[in-house]
Formats: structure tokens, C-alpha cells, sequence
């Protein structure tokens, strides 16, 4: 008996054994798509900034998440520096509080807080439509200034630019033209050219390379046209009207930079990528800036044409 029951253990113990292998492993957890690289510890801007640019987001490109949160994926993207856009939810904390000229001193400073804790520099803040009101606009022109900003980007009515002229010099804060797509006041870059002539050079463009194809023009034609008066870009690479991973869409984005070089640009040059959202959006927009880095290397290894 004792011989039988040991050899009812073994071959209980090969059973079993048998069934575990048996069974299907256990399934690998799927990689999550499009996850974005933390670039923050590894970029190399320093070609760019050599150029005089520094490349930026404008924070609509994260309007998924917060004012906090945008500044916070800006940082982990290796961006130095932020344009705020009006009307985004401050922080999770304070949903109910909306980025621009309402915001009470507290929330600002809180704001400020986040920006420079961050490594992060908001240095525009935009899209503002200014009417002939000048008590409206000193109200976001002071804004601006108690955030310390370099440019306003905003789409004046025709009827207001001496009021928003005259805040310029005022304030010594710029304002920079947006065009967005027809039917647009300034969808076309004769239009801004015409609002800015014999006024101050704190006056000029916020050029949208996106937008200018949604409108029938050729983005590197528009570039050239407005020369000496490009302020600061919203930045884009887009397809059949959408956003694309810069170089891989139809608006040569590679010719686009070799432009802003050989006019000497020196400013902000702004991520603004209107498609997608989470990990998906954080990919695509690192890809841009893998994209953006790699021109302004090669760039700099040669002098403007």
C-alpha cells in the first residue's frame, strides 16, 4: 500500500503538472499607441535657439486637459515656452475659472506659479478680436502685462487699429495679426500688410501656415510676401485641410523653415495642431518637434541663401 500511494502522488503530480502547462499563457498587456516620449531630458534645441527660434505650442494644441496640464505636457515635450489661449479651463482644481483678462489676481499668480515652475515661459496670449472699445482691449492688454507677455495675437476690426496701435507703444507689448481661413478678415496676407503699413514695428503677423492652404494660398508664397513683418507662427503641416506630423503633410514644411532663415526670423514659433487628442496628439506633436530640430541642425550648418 505504501508503494501504491506513492505512486498515486507522482502521477497526481505529473496531472497536474500537465494541466498548468496546459493552460494558455497569460496574454502580454498591449503597448499603449502613440505614446509619447518624454523629451524634456533629451532634446537639443540648441541649433534652434542658435537660429534665434524658440519653438513653442500654442496651449489650443492640448484644449483636451487644462491651462496646468497644457503647461505640464508643453514641459514634458522639451518645450520652453507657451502662447495661452483665451477661455481654456485654468487647472483641475479650478475648472469654473477660464484663461484671460477675468482671471482674479490669486488665480494669476497661481497661474504665473505653474508657468515658472514648469521651466515654461508664456510669452503670447491669443486669439483676441479687439472692437473699437478701449475699455475692453486696456482690459486684455493689462492682462498681458501682469503676465508678463511678449505679444498679443488677435484679429483687430478694421476700425480699431489706431485704438490697438496706439495700446502697443502704450503697454510696448506687440500685437501680432492672425489669419484665420475665408472668410476671415485677414485669411489673406495683402490684407495684413495693408493694416500694418507706416505703423510701428511692434505691429506685424501672427503667421498661420495652416490656415493659408484651408484658404486656396500657398503658405511659402505667404511667408516671402510678408517678410520683415512676421512676428510670431502658428505653426502647421497639414493634408486635405488636416493637421499632419510636420515634413509628412503637403505644405513643405522643410522649404517653410529655409524661408524663416534666410529672412533672419528671430522669434516664437508655435505647435499648433488642431487634430487629435491624448497620447495620440502628444506622438504626433513630438514628431514635430523631432522633425523641427532636425531642420534647424541642418540650417545651421549652413548660412541663409
Amino acid at each position: 500500500m505504501p508503494v501504491l500511494r506513492a505512486c498515486l502522488l507522482v502521477i497526481g503530480a505529473l496531472a497536474a503538472t500537465h494541466a498548468l502547462r496546459a493552460q494558455p499563457p497569460e496574454p502580454t498587456p498591449p503597448a499603449k499607441p502613440d505614446a509619447a516620449p518624454a523629451a524634456s531630458a533629451s532634446r537639443d534645441d540648441s541649433a534652434a535657439e542658435g537660429l534665434g527660434w524658440r519653438l513653442g505650442t500654442q496651449a489650443w494644441t492640448f484644449r483636451d486637459r487644462t491651462a496646468f496640464e497644457a503647461v505640464d505636457t508643453a514641459h514634458r515635450l522639451g518645450l520652453k515656452y507657451i502662447e495661452l489661449y483665451p477661455g481654456q479651463p485654468l487647472s483641475p482644481d479650478h475648472r469654473d475659472a477660464k484663461v484671460g483678462p477675468d482671471l482674479t489676481p490669486d488665480q494669476r499668480a497661481e497661474l504665473k506659479k505653474h508657468v515658472a515652475s514648469a521651466s515654461v515661459t508664456a510669452v503670447s496670449f491669443g486669439v483676441v478680436n479687439f472692437a473699437k472699445d478701449e475699455a475692453a482691449a486696456r482690459k486684455v492688454f493689462d492682462f498681458a502685462r501682469d503676465m508678463g507677455l511678449e505679444t498679443i495675437t488677435g484679429e483687430p476690426a478694421l476700425d480699431a487699429w489706431d485704438l490697438v496701435a496706439r495700446l502697443c507703444d502704450e503697454y510696448r507689448i506687440n500685437l501680432a495679426v492672425h489669419n484665420h481661413p475665408k472668410p476671415a478678415t485677414y485669411w489673406n496676407p495683402d490684407t495684413v500688410l495693408a493694416a500694418v503699413k507706416d505703423r510701428s514695428s511692434r505691429l506685424g503677423a501672427c503667421a498661420d501656415t495652416g490656415h493659408w492652404p484651408r484658404s486656396g494660398l500657398v503658405a511659402l508664397d505667404c511667408l516671402k510676401k510678408l517678410q520683415g513683418r512676421i512676428l510670431t507662427l502658428h505653426f502647421k503641416d497639414i493634408a486635405g485641410g488636416v493637421d499632419k506630423p510636420w515634413g509628412t503633410g503637403d505644405s513643405n514644411a522643410r522649404a517653410m523653415l529655409a524661408e524663416l532663415h534666410r529672412q533672419h526670423f528671430r522669434g516664437v514659433i508655435s505647435v499648433e495642431y488642431e487634430s487629435g487628442a491624448g497620447p495620440e496628439l502628444e506622438a504626433n506633436v513630438a514628431r514635430c518637434i523631432a522633425f523641427f530640430d532636425s531642420v534647424a541642425r541642418d540650417l545651421a550648418a549652413k548660412p541663409p541663401e
